[in-house]
């Protein structure tokens, strides 16, 4: 329950870090803002507004094809379908519906008032009117600005560009431009008065009509007023809504004038196609008329069917017989032929359908002789005289059966041949009659065809008349041309203001966190907290050049109270850490590189601790870059000198020569009625390293920490040089100082990494030159009677 509470806490606390990393930045944030609102305010004055106009119409569908394309439809040249609303909202807003509309209202040529930040169209009743002397069709395609200055009643001031000097012009005295010549005259209505208009200038653009077209096409919205509807609605935006409005009245009137244009093209054309056909077909009415009689006349025609049905009686019987007779022939010509190719003595066939009964029995009687020979010659030979009769009775019967089987063939083909001129006769008949029936039938139908065409061509020519005049648009105008808002659609004030609203709290938001995202430095004690376990003292502010650097007994500054919450940890952890009858009271203070503040915190903090009028030692272990000296002035320090005492010793000195004692190096001084005792690094040696390692370093150490109830040393970075670890282990605890906005997040790795490795101990974190802002966790607590002790048990 304890660990989810801790979890919970935690959580909360790195959302009001969050949160506070942006609300102390909050005068950006106001500052941001107000200025997007400043801006917001410019573009919404300085902006040209917009006003909306609106009009509704309803699409027209066909129920049908019209009168005057029936009499295509009826031939299926072409069929018309309904009218699709999509299809005419493309053909409302067709470029070439747009180019008209732009030439009626002559959009292509603008007159502008020109002001000293917005210039404004002039749209009704301008002081003034272009005549162009060129064709419409140049101006129309041609691109020109140029400037006028109303002078007087009576002249203006004409230049091509606007910083040019206007040369003076009387009214209707042509002017030469490079589209031809034009004549300006005086517009001013009558109650007007000249002075209203004296002394402005005005701006005359002439665009191409198939530019501005295709602007107002891009600009015009159209679209049904709901799904499957046949109502459609057309707005457009423009800062003169007069304007919109004669614009999309316009396009509606060009729309069903071009509708009704269309469908008298439609009926012009049928009319005249039906009157040259009316032309043609009467003249070839009498001429089929005339035809018909003289077929039948000519070829004395009466009743054709019943010739024809006789013919065909006739001719389906010749047809059978002349079957009949190929059949027999063609069988006859085939026993013959296996007559005559036989060889031996072999069975023919009997019974094959021929009609002559003669060559049956032959057949049979030699097919028996046949059969008889071969049961002889199983029990015989050929030389047998029974044998040698039988041959000569079988050949005797095959000559008889090939005399029979030539004149059968011969009287066959005889019989075919007749039959064959009778059938081509009767054929010869057949044939002829559905010729002169076909050929009476072309006329017959050629006739009745062109009289009805003939009469349905005079009923559509009618019709066709009559569409003329009853020719109506394919819309209705439900709704004409409205300014649909007194207010201006564009710019939207709200929209903008929000917009520039957003803009100004996103960009100090960006900035933010774009730099907290790339920011790899410490910037407080609650940041360092983060990165370590080990026990964080305390944050010392950022102090202004006019600030006093060294604490003053009984001072109540922001400084002083963060020393009084550092030294009371630095208590704790010393009587924590306490064992025996060690003091546990050597003080290291050092940091990753010079400049972030060590020699500083273990001055004041010298002075802090000696406020509470304990003995106190500040020994300046800096030898190779000694600062301690810059601390301590004439101006500020009241010293406590002895005669015979070494003025100039210091630690060098000290460790050099071992006739010095440490009475000798140690200064007594009294610091804003705060009394310590200060031993100076001294003198630079050339061997600063060798020098440390000397043991009568152990031996000052030992006496001092008996002596004296703090000892602090300033000590070397410990990054930069090895000074400080070859006597870390005389460090009964070793605060690290970091300096906000300087010292990188991963330099903390350094000092852990050697605690770890037993390098150094006592390991303790101190925050120097934070900002005000950033005091406490996110600045939310000050020091001023009571600050809230920090996590710095964490160790």
């Amino acid at each position: 329950m304890h660990q989810n509470t801790k979890n919970f806490s935690d959580s909360t606390i790195d959302l009001k870090e969050l949160l506070n990393t942006y609300t102390k930045h909050w005068k950006w944030f106001v500052l941001s803002v107000v200025v997007a609102l400043s801006l917001a305010y410019v573009f919404i004055r300085y902006s040209t507004p917009e006003y909306a106009a609106q009009a509704k119409i309803q699409i027209l569908e066909n129920k049908g094809a019209s009168p005057e394309l029936g009499v295509f439809q009826d031939l299926n040249v072409f069929s018309s379908g309904s009218s699709i609303v999509e299809d005419e909202i493309e053909i409302i807003n067709s470029r070439a519906n747009l180019i008209e509309v732009v030439q009626d209202l002559q959009l292509n040529i603008k007159i502008i008032a020109l002001g000293n930040i917005i210039d404004s169209e002039v749209y009704n009743n301008p002081p003034f009117k272009i005549n162009f002397i060129a064709p419409d069709s140049i101006v129309n395609n041609s691109y020109l600005e140029f400037f006028i200055d109303l002078s007087t009643e009576t002249t203006f001031g004409y230049s091509p560009q606007n910083d040019m000097p206007a040369k003076a012009y009387s009214y209707g005295k042509n002017i030469s431009l490079p589209l031809g010549d034009i004549v300006i005259t005086p517009n001013i209505r009558e109650g007007d008065i000249f002075e209203n208009y004296k002394g402005r200038k005005y701006k005359v653009a002439i665009t191409p009509v198939a530019t501005v077209a295709q602007i107002y096409k891009t600009k015009i919205i159209i679209a049904p007023a709901a799904e499957y509807s046949n109502i459609v609605n057309i707005s457009l935006n423009d800062p003169v809504y007069k304007k919109a409005i004669d614009i999309l009245n316009a396009l509606i009137s060009v729309y069903n004038k071009n509708a009704v244009a269309d469908k008298k093209a439609i009926a012009d054309k049928t009319s005249d196609f039906i009157n040259d056909r009316i032309a043609d077909i009467s003249s070839n009415l009498s001429s089929v008329d005339q035809t018909a009689e003289d077929f039948k006349t000519g070829r004395g025609l009466t009743d054709i069917a019943s010739e024809a049905n006789l013919n065909l009686n006739i001719g389906a019987a010749n047809q059978q017989e002349l079957r009949n007779v190929n059949t027999q022939l063609s069988i006859a010509t085939s026993m013959k032929d296996l007559v005559d190719n036989q060889e031996g003595y072999e069975v023919l066939p009997s019974n094959i359908g021929l009609s002559d009964g003669s060559i049956a029995n032959t057949t049979a009687t030699y097919n028996q002789l046949v059969l008889e020979r071969k049961r002889l010659l199983k029990s015989s030979n050929e030389k047998n005289p029974i044998i040698v009769n039988l041959d000569e009775r079988i050949d005797g019967l095959k000559r008889n059966m090939q005399s029979s089987l030539n004149s059968m063939t011969n009287n066959l083909g005889l019989q075919v041949n007749s039959i064959s001129q009778q059938l081509s006769l009767i054929n010869s008949k057949i044939y002829s009659a559905p010729k002169n029936e076909r050929a009476f039938r072309d006329i017959t139908r050629q006739q009745q065809t062109t009289e009805s065409l003939y009469l349905y061509l005079l009923q559509k020519r009618e019709e066709s008349q009559i569409a003329f005049a009853s020719a109506e648009p394919k819309s209705k105008i439900v709704d004409a041309a409205y300014r649909s808002s007194p207010f201006p659609v564009s710019p939207k004030k709200s929209i903008i203001f929000l917009a520039f609203f957003i803009l100004g709290c996103l960009l100090p938001f960006s900035i933010i966190y774009v730099y907290d995202l790339l920011d790899n430095k410490i910037h407080n004690m609650h940041s360092l907290e983060k990165l370590t376990q080990e026990p964080v003292l305390g944050e010392l502010p950022k102090l202004s050049k006019k600030e006093q650097k060294l604490v003053m007994k009984e001072d109540r500054s922001v400084l002083s109270e963060s020393l009084r919450i550092l030294r009371t940890n630095l208590d704790y952890i010393i009587k924590t850490k306490k064992l025996g009858g060690v003091k546990n009271n050597i003080i290291f203070v050092t940091s990753s590189v010079p400049g972030e503040g060590k020699t500083f915190l273990s001055t004041n903090l010298a002075m802090i601790l000696a406020s509470t009028n304990k003995k106190v030692l500040l020994l300046g272990a800096d030898i190779r870059n000694p600062k301690l000296y810059t601390f301590f002035t004439a101006d500020e320090i009241d010293k406590m000198t002895n005669p015979v005492r070494n003025k100039d010793a210091g630690l060098t000195e000290y460790l050099y020569d071992d006739d010095l004692n440490i009475n000798d190096v140690v200064n007594p001084m009294l610091v804003y009625q705060n009394t310590i005792d200060v031993i100076y690094s001294g003198r630079i040696p050339p061997n600063p390293a060798e020098l440390l390692m000397s043991d009568r370093l152990k031996d000052l150490f030992h006496e001092v920490s008996e002596t004296y109830d703090y000892v602090i040393v300033d000590t070397a970075p410990l990054m930069v040089v090895t000074d400080t670890l070859l006597i870390s282990n005389y460090a009964s605890h070793t605060i690290y100082v970091t300096r906000a906005h300087v010292t990188e997040k991963r330099a903390i790795e350094f000092p852990l990494k050697l605690q770890q490795e037993g390098k150094i101990k006592g390991l303790a974190f101190v925050v120097n030159d934070v900002k005000e802002s950033n005091l406490g966790y996110g600045g939310k607590y000050g020091y001023g009677y009571g600050q809230s002790l920090k996590k710095w048990w964490k160790f």
